[in-house]
């Protein structure tokens, strides 16, 4: 990992509690909320968090006033030697840190959470296995025996598939997951609640960490202590770091395993949830499978568990679907850094006509472009040139015409980073049959392209729309 950048360093005095060992969280931090709409006025201002932090920049606070109390900021930012004795600590065992506003922090989760994305991730370990999908296996931490052994062989299997495993490094159910894939010599990412630096302390997780073959990351300060509403909120970063979710085990209406399922299905909708289907099943689980979760189909080897993931079904929605109707009369062309996507509660659609990049998405020495009022009557204009239709069906260009160009806007920017044809199915909300074609088109045009490793579609170039 790079130094970290100073967009990151003004996000950490903002937000971080820049605990030092076993000192106390700092107070009058700027909750999620209020650093994303700081962080919409900064774009608004053409500004980024790095320019709080320079010597004139006694101005730029005074017009950030609106949206957070001037003298809050000025306090915040005042705390710059604390940062750099937590900074020295991280750095001293390894623990990097990363911001929305920086290029390595992952696409995946970008893309499918948005500003759900958590503002900071610390991390010990290769950070581009957040990029690589697999199977997020998660469940209760009170269970008998006969279900960690059942977990531990779905780990064993994972690593067998050449699959990442994603969980939440509990006890019970995410470390047996965790455990079995690790022994099996396969790639895990424990996505933590607390106590990340004594997780990277741990002597049996240093080898695996300096050999690439686990990584550890928390959206919360690596010396917090447990809290049971930060257990819940990491619950969305394990599955979105995942191409597919197996609930091994959950309690009906409690716990974070509910919780992290729930939201889930009925919320972000990014990937499928399957739930166990041998043994004795509980409530929880029924009550999931009603919700619109799958019964996992048992795969017995790494080859039946690669047809699992072929054939994937995208996870049920029930938001609108986007049809021919809902294509829009014009495509705004895609800003400099384009939206990213997720399924649910933000349709394709919204994506596609948004000409304003995520509040989130500023980049170090960049500044957003103006959008004017020329710029936006030139986005309602019809296109007609390769790679930029944006016309109506009055003007001539067919309704298919139409949203297939709405499509291919959307999805070079979606697939930053590689994604099978299901998980690109969930995203645009519609069937995995849809998907795979419009994908195969992409690629005969070469603005796509399908690897192997990682397998999925992702885009040939950086830029499709200059």
């Amino acid at each position: 990992m790079s130094e970290i950048s100073q967009n990151t360093q003004a996000i950490l005095l903002l937000t971080a509690p820049l605990i030092i060992g076993r000192g106390s969280a700092s107070t009058d931090l700027l909750s999620p909320g209020e650093y994303k709409r700081l962080a919409r006025h900064l774009r608004d201002l053409q500004r980024q968090p790095a320019d709080l932090l320079l010597p004139d920049a006694a101005d730029l606070l005074r017009e950030c006033r609106l949206v957070i109390d001037e003298s809050r900021l000025q306090r915040l930012l005042g705390r710059g030697f604390l940062l750099s004795q937590a900074i020295e600590r991280w750095q001293s065992r390894a623990i990097w840190v990363v911001s929305r506003a920086d290029t390595d922090y992952p696409k995946r989760l970008k893309a499918r959470l948005r500003e759900d994305a958590p503002a900071m991730l610390y991390g010990c370990g290769d950070i581009g296995l957040l990029n690589t999908g697999g199977l997020a296996v998660v469940g209760s931490r009170n269970v008998n025996d006969s279900l960690i052994d059942y977990t531990i062989t779905v780990g064993n299997l994972v690593a067998a598939a050449g699959k990442t495993l994603s969980s939440g490094g509990a006890k019970g159910i995410d470390q047996a997951a965790m455990r079995g894939a690790l022994e099996a010599d396969g790639k895990v990412i424990g996505v933590l609640a607390d106590s990340l630096e004594r997780s990277v302390m741990d002597r049996e997780n240093r080898n695996m960490l300096v050999g690439g073959q686990l990584l550890l990351i928390s959206p919360y300060d690596p010396c917090a202590g447990f809290n049971v509403g930060n257990a819940m909120q990491r619950n969305k970063v394990i599955y979105a770091s995942a191409d597919a979710a197996l609930v091994v085990s959950a309690d009906l209406n409690k716990g974070g395993t509910w919780a992290g399922a729930t939201e889930q299905l009925e919320k972000f909708r990014i990937i499928p949830v399957y739930v166990r289907s041998t043994g004795d099943i509980s409530e929880g689980i029924k009550a999931l499978c009603k919700m619109g979760a799958v019964p996992w189909p048992n795969p017995q080897d790494a080859s039946a568990l690669e047809t699992v993931f072929d054939r994937m079904t995208p996870a049920p929605a029930d938001t609108m679907r986007f049809g021919l109707a809902e294509a829009p009369n014009s495509v705004a062309p895609v800003p400099d850094e384009a939206p990213t996507m997720t399924s649910g509660s933000s349709s394709v659609r919204e994506a596609a006509r948004e000409e304003v990049p995520h509040p989130d998405d500023l980049r170090e020495g960049r500044r957003n472009v103006d959008t004017g009022g020329a710029q936006r009557k030139s986005a309602r204009e019809p296109q007609a040139e390769s790679g930029k239709i944006a016309a109506s069906p009055q003007a001539g260009v067919s309704p298919a015409a139409v949203l297939f160009a709405t499509v291919r806007q959307v999805l070079q920017p979606l697939l930053t980073a590689p994604m099978k044809d299901a998980e690109v199915a969930a995203a645009l909300e519609v069937s995995q049959a849809q998907a795979k074609a419009w994908l195969q088109r992409l690629v005969e045009e070469g603005i796509l392209e399908k690897k192997k490793k990682p397998g999925g579609y992702v885009s040939k170039q950086s830029r499709l729309f200059d």
